[in-house]
């Protein structure tokens, strides 16, 4: 579904450009920008930085032993989605909006995607309560660095929508291989 959604996108954003939500939508986020959302949002922002990311990939190394088992999945998903982002980014060439770097999709919102992603996978091995809450919390970061990202004037709406949906596809496609049955060797 994921990956559906981010090729549906980017054949949208090829087609015609802007979005025709984008302008709309991203002047309703900014207009919530008062400098302690702003404040906010600098520091929500972080959780897409690949700083924070790294540390955060330790800690689920620690915390989840389907992490540790297949460490080398995990691993490739993170460093798939900043490679992926970027040869798409040149593919498309579409510019941010208030600057001439490339923005679409955005980096960002893949990698959060691409973490928070894997964090709801490995969520499921907790109690029922416990998964339910940290795949929600996962879910609202998700969201928030998107905000992030279009409150501090870094990209388009379509933009985030296409770097999270790029980040949860690699996400899920490491899901679907980490679940696969073992084959019979012949």
């Amino acid at each position: 579904m994921a990956a559906a959604c981010f090729v549906a996108l980017t054949a949208a954003v090829i087609v015609l450009g802007a979005l025709p939500a984008d302008a709309a939508v991203r002047q309703a986020l900014l207009s919530l920008a008062t400098p302690r959302v702003i404040r906010i949002m600098h520091a929500i922002n972080r959780a897409g930085d690949w700083r924070v990311l790294l540390p955060g990939m330790v800690l689920l190394f620690v915390v989840f032993r389907r992490a540790r088992e297949q460490w080398w999945l995990w691993i490739s998903v993170m460093a798939l989605a900043p490679i992926m982002e970027w040869a798409v980014k040149h593919l498309i060439r579409r510019p941010r909006p208030e600057d001439t770097s490339l923005g679409f999709p955005s980096g960002h919102s893949t990698a959060a995607a691409a973490f928070f992603g894997i964090v709801m996978l490995m969520a499921g091995s907790l109690p029922p309560r416990t998964c339910a809450w940290v795949r929600g919390l996962a879910l609202v970061m998700i969201a928030l660095v998107g905000m992030a990202r279009v409150i501090l004037r870094a990209h388009w709406p379509s933009d985030v929508l296409a770097g999270i949906a790029l980040g949860l596809a690699l996400a899920a496609a490491a899901g679907s291989i980490a679940t696969r049955e073992p084959t019979a060797q012949a």
